[in-house]
């Protein structure tokens, strides 16, 4: 695994400690898994988390490995792969900021997806067993995680919907339209190889090729250095109009 690991304690410390200050300024913490618990919770933990950076394409885990622990994407996006028995690879859904991943973990069971960056990731590795310490006797944590799960439900039913059924164009819109939600303040978005459309939208990849050029001509989308793109969301909002109409 390409990553950088440093190891965060988080037992509650003096205001005054570097990594005390670190994790009371971390900025998904709000959002994040253990944004439920309040002082006292913390204090009840016994164990560490590990604050990882991985470069872009880098293995986040492996489908069929043991699942030993979750993960809080902080900051960047993470795909969901799995191959058939043909060797057909397919991209099922994407996780981004604040998410929660490998919550098969928490039921002792091993991933059932690769997960895999798609840009520099930065994450919160969370042991199984401090999870399952933190949820005894807390009404809070148990109800937070039920709510993430259905969270990781919806987004791929939702992903199934939009963007496995209809004509390949109107599901490349739906497709940057999901990556949009994820966009940084001047609305760029990274943008997936056309082989990586393919695999998330069941299309070849000279489909997608050709897709992406139109909408390039159109003004929907506009390429920038690296694998990125910066998004007109009024051109992109009015060609999704125009799909629902056709």
């Amino acid at each position: 695994m390409d990553a950088r690991v440093q190891t965060i304690p988080i037992y509650r410390q003096a205001g005054a400690h570097p990594q005390a200050l670190a994790c009371a300024a971390c900025e998904v913490r709000s959002t994040a898994l253990f944004g439920v618990l309040d002082d006292v919770g913390l204090d009840r933990i016994h164990t560490q988390i590990a604050s990882m950076t991985l470069a872009p394409d880098a293995t986040v885990y492996d489908r069929g490995s043991a699942g030993l622990a979750v993960f809080t994407i902080r900051e960047g996006l993470v795909r969901f792969e799995r191959s058939s028995q043909h060797g057909d690879r397919r991209i099922v859904r994407i996780a981004g900021r604040g998410d929660l991943i490998g919550q098969e973990a928490l039921l002792n069971r091993p991933y059932t997806d690769d997960a895999v960056a798609c840009t520099e990731v930065h994450l919160c590795r969370i042991p199984r067993v401090l999870v399952d310490q933190l949820a005894q006797g807390r009404d809070a944590l148990p109800r937070e995680l039920m709510l993430r799960w259905q969270k990781a439900l919806d987004a791929a039913e939702s992903w199934v919907s939009d963007l496995s059924t209809g004509p390949a164009r109107r599901r490349l819109l739906h497709l940057l339209e999901r990556l949009a939600q994820h966009a940084g303040a001047d609305d760029a978005i990274w943008l997936p190889r056309r082989d990586e459309i393919g695999a998330m939208l069941d299309m070849t990849v000279e489909t997608a090729s050709r897709l992406v050029s139109a909408l390039r001509r159109e003004g929907v989308l506009t390429l920038t250095p690296g694998r990125s793109a910066v998004l007109d969301r009024v051109a992109l909002r009015a060609a999704l109009l125009a799909e629902g109409a056709a």
